[in-house]
């Protein structure tokens, strides 16, 4: 019974070491993409923080690449000191999954208040060209989430932009797709995305966050699982007993 349980333990275990691998790729997509989508919102919140998480799960997925590696190797030849720094990595692996996820949930509770204190101010810097980076990061998210203004179209009235340009209209950002004909006149708010962009930003960036902490928690939850049967692996190597030779000298005596 011991041994099956012990050949079974390793057969799951070199099962999720190529699991781990898989994790490794995954997981460093996951960071990559953080770092893209902070590219085009770093404008709507001050501090870098979304990042932390980010580095954090890409310096896991290229541990956990290392980590498959030597657990297929130590598990094929059945290598206690490999099995060992195997189970070791995996535990400093998983204790930073769990930092990651409660970074996670703090900084997404953090986006929020963040967004709110400096949206307006982006908005108040927008001059409509492309040559400026609030007015580029502006018409982005307008079109990719389809909203215009902070809460509002009418949010538009209020900034210098409006003002300067004395043509009642908003962006052409703001427009619907569906209508080709739009100019962004106010005329026609119709035209217009109803939905404000604060809100939206928000959503999106706890989304992102979300995705961080559900890949931690994933992948953690299969370290676990690893650690058990490399555990198993260890125990039974241990309580092997030492090899005796069949016949002793003098047997024949």
């Amino acid at each position: 019974m011991g041994q099956c349980s012990i050949t079974s333990s390793k057969t799951v275990l070199v099962f999720l070491n190529m699991i781990f691998w898989a994790a490794a790729g995954i997981l460093c997509y996951v960071g990559a993409y953080v770092f893209i989508t902070f590219d085009d919102y770093d404008h709507f919140f001050e501090d870098v923080y979304t990042l932390i998480p980010a580095v954090i799960i890409i310096a896991v997925g290229a541990l956990l690449f290392i980590v498959g590696l030597i657990g297929c190797c130590a598990t094929v030849r059945e290598s206690h000191c490999g099995l060992t720094t195997f189970v070791v990595i995996l535990v400093l692996v998983f204790v930073t999954e769990v930092a990651v996820v409660v970074i996670g949930y703090i900084y997404r509770a953090k986006v929020e208040d963040d967004v709110n204190s400096s949206i307006k101010n982006v908005f108040d810097d927008y001059n409509g060209t492309n040559s400026n980076a609030q007015s580029r990061a502006i018409d982005y998210v307008q079109k990719q989430l389809q909203c215009c203004g902070i809460h509002n179209y009418s949010d538009w009235r209020y900034t210098r932009w409006y003002v300067e340009s004395k043509d009642n209209s908003v962006p052409m950002s703001c427009c619907k797709s569906s209508f080709g004909s739009c100019t962004g006149s106010l005329t026609h708010p119709e035209y217009l995305y109803q939905e404000g962009c604060e809100a939206l930003v928000v959503k999106k960036l706890k989304e992102i966050m979300m995705y961080v902490i559900w890949a931690a928690l994933t992948f953690a939850a299969f370290q676990i699982l690893g650690m058990l049967c490399a555990c198993i692996v260890l125990c039974g190597r241990v309580s092997d007993p030492p090899y005796e030779p069949l016949f002793t000298e003098g047997t024949y005596a």
